[in-house]
């Protein structure tokens, strides 16, 4: 992984110097070549890699914790990732004339040059790899619904072509230069996020209004041990909403700084933004599902609302396009990975035949997988549960704890602490309710169904 300066580097001891091959090479990978974008650019970004069709899943968590435990693990949720996210804002160039463009570069600082790239670089991998075959199948899923619901007819086509037509829309998009030039893509996706659950909203409020008297508002499940389960399982889906951490300092590394202006101040009035859209969008999601259907919705709340067919087309239509610029703002971060291993360790030239294999093989890989996984969201409670928590919880607040080491008892020191107690309990709860969801999926499972 390059390091990548303003315009030098500051070496161990206190002399300077310009690495031109580095340069050259930051000025033609996908996060750092262009640094061109404005404060707004970050808000969609970062709207897009968190609110992904995940909020769709709310109101089915509120059903397996209640109410108040509910609205409680979101708000929790929301505090401790917005705290968290600008804890990387900060540390973007906390050191005076470098950036930490990468989530892994800002770990060997703390950590050192092998530790702390082997303690970050697998667990934003797997975050990304892992959103990117979600996308995959949620992309393909939501297309069949929309087609299904508009045309009938079309209804015997697997959704195995649909996973594929997704694929073969990647391929395309995959080939997009940098970051930076993402950002038509993203809006569109952050602009199509917030309509489909602002969609999901109206239509629960509708549906709740004509038969809300004859809803049970309890939970799910009525044994002790599935009650259990499943409270486990909705802290990893209330955690898994709020993965968008793992490309924060990607996006940051897009922002042009200055002495008298350093990228912070943009990026986070970006977020600022961003996180009371997300607030916005996840709350009236979460309390109108729940509200509408209570204890029998659907893990996906637009299931539940089979009319009137024509929003619910649209509204699935809207997850089908946002999930597109989703795909592209997780993959961002790991063609920048792939070219810079290709490059710096392989020693291929840095030309375009090299972004045009590297890039399709992923998007390839990840087709495979989702279409040979298509119940690939209970693998991710499973898997993910380690990792999603780990890089939007935990590691800001390590990180921080091992750089800016603030005084014992002080606010950012309780703070910190808290936030990766509430991450490791996530981390160990999470994959167990995955577990058991794998197990129940597998029952009914049909390869390439």
């Amino acid at each position: 992984m390059c390091n990548s300066e303003v315009t030098m580097e500051n070496n161990a001891n206190g002399s300077t110097r310009t690495t031109t091959e580095e340069q050259d090479l930051n000025s033609w990978l996908p996060v750092t070549a262009s640094r061109k974008a404005k404060w707004w650019y970050s808000a969609f970004h970062n709207v897009t890699a968190m609110v992904g069709a995940g909020v769709l899943g709310l109101p089915f968590a509120m059903s397996q914790l209640g109410w108040v435990p509910g609205i409680t693990a979101l708000v929790v949720s929301w505090l401790v990732t917005f705290y968290s996210l600008w804890q990387l804002v900060e540390l973007h160039e906390f050191v005076p004339g470098k950036r930490f463009d990468r989530y892994p570069e800002l770990g060997q600082h703390a950590f050192g040059d092998k530790l702390g790239y082997w303690v970050i670089m697998p667990q934003q991998l797997m975050v990304q790899v892992a959103s990117d075959i979600v996308y995959m199948v949620t992309g393909g899923k939501s297309l069949k619904k929309c087609v299904d619901l508009v045309s009938p007819n079309f209804a015997p086509i697997r959704q195995t072509y649909f996973i594929l037509f997704f694929a073969f829309c990647q391929l395309i998009l995959s080939q997009i230069p940098n970051f930076n030039s993402l950002k038509v893509i993203s809006l569109l996706a952050a602009l199509m996020s917030f309509c489909y659950s602002m969609v999901a909203f109206v239509a629960s409020i509708g549906k709740g209004v004509s038969h809300h008297h004859q809803v049970s508002h309890g939970v799910r499940s009525h044994t002790t041990a599935g009650i259990v389960f499943d409270v486990f399982n909705s802290l990893g889906t209330i955690a898994f909403a709020f993965a968008g951490h793992s490309v924060a300092l990607e996006i940051q590394a897009t922002i042009p700084s200055s002495p008298d202006k350093p990228s912070k101040k943009s990026m986070w009035r970006g977020s600022i933004v961003a996180y009371i859209i997300v607030a916005l969008c996840y709350f009236s999601v979460a309390a109108s599902g729940f509200w509408a259907f209570g204890d029998l919705v659907e893990d996906d709340v637009l299931i539940s609302l089979e009319r009137p067919r024509w929003i619910i087309a649209i509204a699935n239509f809207m997850v089908f396009v946002h999930v597109l610029g989703s795909y592209q703002v997780f993959a961002m971060p790991v063609f920048d990975m792939l070219e810079s291993y290709l490059v710096q360790n392989l020693r291929f030239a840095p030309k375009l035949t090299l972004r045009l294999t590297a890039r399709s093989a992923y998007v390839v890989l990840t087709a495979i997988v989702g279409i040979c996984i298509p119940f690939f969201g209970a693998l991710l409670g499973f898997f993910g549960g380690l990792a999603f928590s780990s890089t939007s919880y935990i590691l800001p607040c390590v990180l921080w704890l091992a750089l800016q080491r603030p005084k014992r008892w002080s606010f950012h020191w309780i703070a910190s602490w808290a936030s990766i107690i509430v991450g490791l309990l996530i981390t160990i709860l999470a994959p167990i309710g995955g577990a058991r969801s794998i197990i129940i999926s597998a029952k009914t499972y049909k390869l390439f169904s």
